[in-house]
């Protein structure tokens, strides 16, 4: 027969009882059911991921924070239990504690880190970085969001150098396997393999193995079978869209065999909607948000089109109350924004008016399939349009700073805006970092760059992330086109914005037209940046866009004074 047990008072039973709360233990749900429908409503009040038509009986997932949050509900509303599950029931609260109070420990004004090992003689993380090493090795599962220039790959390389968690598969984009590998052999001693290609081979014996995003997929069997006991996914943002996309499959079955150590690096998580960051959880620590009827109801609204996160700041704090997320921030100056309004060539849009106009109709009035490939179809075309049309009045503005000595990173996104400043800009011998050019190709552009052999890097806006070294050479950002992202720009100014820039002040200008597409982009911009920065930086408040244009102004003095000389 049942006993009725309150978890405050375990022993006599409460003068009165609720409802029964049960753990299927083959399962691993917890049940409550037979409640009073004033309860059941509490309930649903209580926890948001219950839906607000359904009925009983409930089911909770047995995890250590579903333990806590029952009991902590059962302290008002007492429910019939056995007392084996009264007994797991206060054990995983327990757990749920611990683990709060253990990781929490870390980052005390007392905690002192035990000195480090593992990296090459005169090389040794930081503090910071140490903590979040140990919290990473703690939990087993972190997505770390720490800014832009505050050594996410430094720590990663850490993690894996206990010996337990090895061997270790980290996943970055096509650019950046190079630098992943100079970065690991720089610092470490770990046996390194850069995977070659998208044709499975015999892997040879290392404690690292670099997957790209783009080969990641056709190594699915691979990975199955060998299945890595660490996973580490370098700019995780890559895996935003989930299962619709062939390499978050591939990333599914790294997840999954992943049991030590499930590591998620990335300053811009969400660089749209806050409902990317759901797939990129699931991979982090699967369920951690629910299942995504849950994680929907519990934390987005729809739009009509799509779930947008209703309280960016509350899924922010609670992330990081799970320790599921940690992300510090550098102090400094401000970036110096700039917004300059350049001209559009209607002459030069007006070419692409009737296919605009017959997409726009399709959009409009065509069927549902028509309808979405025509409004794909006239994004891109305004997007192109918007980019040629003010391209040449771009390549202007970025002369100015050239002719001044001012070494520029351009930032575009299509190939005939490309074309149109290389023929512009030519005296400056510009160099290439795009989609187009091969891995080889990129690194040879960078170290032009750098060594100072050109002053203009052209940059494609999406092959910014996780880049390092251009701060050395460059602290002046253009954008000719836009994102519809915000967190893309970021990453590009972060490139430079960033340990080792030696300039006072970095400057990103963004050279915006009032015709096409650009007045449509910057209005989304404000939604996603809102919703981004909710996540990643909650409760920051309004965030203060410094802009001072003087050093700009005196550039184009100058210049007009030595054309006119």
């Amino acid at each position: 027969m049942s006993a009725a047990l309150s978890l405050s008072e375990p022993d006599p039973a409460p003068a009165r009882t609720y409802g029964t709360l049960t753990l299927d233990r083959e399962h691993s749900a917890w049940i409550l059911n037979g409640m009073d429908p004033h309860v059941a409503i509490r309930l649903k009040g209580a926890f948001p991921k219950v839906p607000k038509t359904g009925t009983q009986p409930f089911r909770f997932a047995d995890t250590p924070e579903a333990c806590a949050d029952l009991a902590w509900f059962l302290a008002r509303y007492p429910m019939r239990m056995l007392p084996g599950d009264g007994a797991a029931l206060n054990a995983g609260r327990g757990r749920f504690e611990a683990d709060i109070a253990e990781a929490e420990r870390l980052f005390l004004p007392s905690y002192a880190p035990q000195p480090f090992t593992g990296f090459r003689d005169g090389l040794a993380p930081y503090p910071m970085q140490v903590q979040a090493i140990d919290l990473a090795r703690l939990k087993g599962r972190l997505l770390l969001g720490d800014d832009l220039g505050l050594g996410k790959t430094t720590v990663a390389l850490g993690a894996i150098l206990d010996r337990r968690l090895l061997p270790a598969a980290a996943v970055v984009q096509s650019h950046l396997g190079i630098q992943w590998l100079k970065r690991a052999v720089q610092f470490t001693n770990l046996r390194v393999h850069l995977i070659a290609g998208n044709t499975p081979y015999d892997l040879p014996e290392a404690d690292l193995y670099i997957f790209r995003y783009s080969n990641l997929a056709k190594w699915a069997d691979v990975l199955d079978a060998v299945r890595f006991p660490t996973v580490i996914y370098d700019e995780i943002q890559e895996l935003r869209t989930g299962a619709k996309s062939e390499k978050y499959k591939g990333a599914q079955v790294l997840s999954r065999h992943a049991s030590a150590l499930r590591l998620g690096l990335s300053a811009s998580p969400v660089y749209n909607y806050g409902d990317e960051i759901f797939p990129i959880m699931e991979l982090i620590e699967p369920g951690a948000l629910g299942s995504w009827g849950e994680f929907t109801r519990e934390w987005c609204d729809h739009n009509g089109r799509r779930y947008v996160v209703k309280d960016p700041d509350a899924l922010g704090t609670y992330l990081r109350e799970q320790h599921l997320m940690l992300r510090r921030v550098r102090g400094g100056r401000p970036i110096n924004t700039i917004t300059q309004h350049v001209p559009y060539d209607e002459d030069v849009a007006a070419a692409s008016e009737d296919l605009a106009r017959a997409l726009a109709l399709k959009v409009t009035t065509g069927s549902f399939v028509e309808r979405g490939q025509a409004a794909r179809e006239l994004d891109m075309l305004a997007r192109q349009v918007t980019g040629v049309a003010k391209a040449r009045h771009v390549a202007a503005v970025v002369r100015i700073l050239l002719a001044a000595g001012t070494p520029v990173i351009l930032a575009g996104w299509h190939r005939e805006v490309y074309e149109i400043w290389q023929e512009a800009l030519s005296e400056f011998n510009p160099v290439l970092y795009t989609g187009t050019e091969s891995p080889a190709a990129k690194e040879r552009s960078k170290d032009r760059f750098v060594s100072g052999e050109t002053n203009l890097f052209i940059m494609s806006l999406r092959s910014g992330a996780g880049v390092d070294g251009l701060q050395a050479r460059c602290c002046t950002v253009v954008f000719g086109e836009l994102d519809w992202s915000p967190k893309v720009h970021e990453q590009l100014v972060g490139r430079v914005d960033r340990p080792g820039q030696p300039a006072d002040e970095v400057t990103a200008i963004y050279c915006i037209t009032d015709q096409g597409s650009d007045p449509v982009v910057t209005g989304v911009l404000g939604l996603k940046g809102a919703q981004a920065r909710g996540i990643t930086d909650p409760l920051a408040g309004i965030q203060h866009v410094h802009s001072d244009e003087s050093r700009v102004r005196l550039l184009a003095e100058r210049y007009l004074a030595a054309q006119a000389a």
